[in-house]
């Protein structure tokens, strides 16, 4: 099993969201996938999308009824993160704690190893 904890605000932001997507779209299928993709300014970024698709490689994690699918390249480096939602006066966004990053930016969502 990965280890990577999604925060009680992230799941139900996530939550929120597909519910919004699947008005616009019926699919009640639809997973959030995390992932971590070259470039950013410190190297590596990090990516949400929705995806109803679940690839062999997949790591499927699931938290109350929802389901986050991480691929087994971006899992090497999400091992021991936390993914949360936050919102403040800056705006809304995810966060990712991840432990395996060297330096991160100031936005935080790219970050090196």
């Amino acid at each position: 099993m990965l280890d990577i904890k999604f925060t009680d605000a992230c799941v139900s932001k996530v939550s929120e969201l597909i519910v919004e997507e699947t008005y616009t779209s019926p699919n009640k299928e639809l997973h959030l996938r995390v992932f971590v993709q070259g470039g950013g300014c410190s190297g590596f970024s990090y990516g949400f999308t929705f995806d109803k698709d679940v690839a062999e490689d997949d790591f499927v994690l699931e938290k109350d009824g929802v389901t986050f699918l991480i691929d087994s390249l971006s899992a090497q480096y999400l091992v021991g993160a936390e993914i949360d939602f936050k919102e403040d006066l800056t705006g809304s966004q995810f966060a990712i704690n991840n432990p395996n990053a060297m330096t991160t930016c100031g936005c935080g969502s790219s970050f090196s190893v």
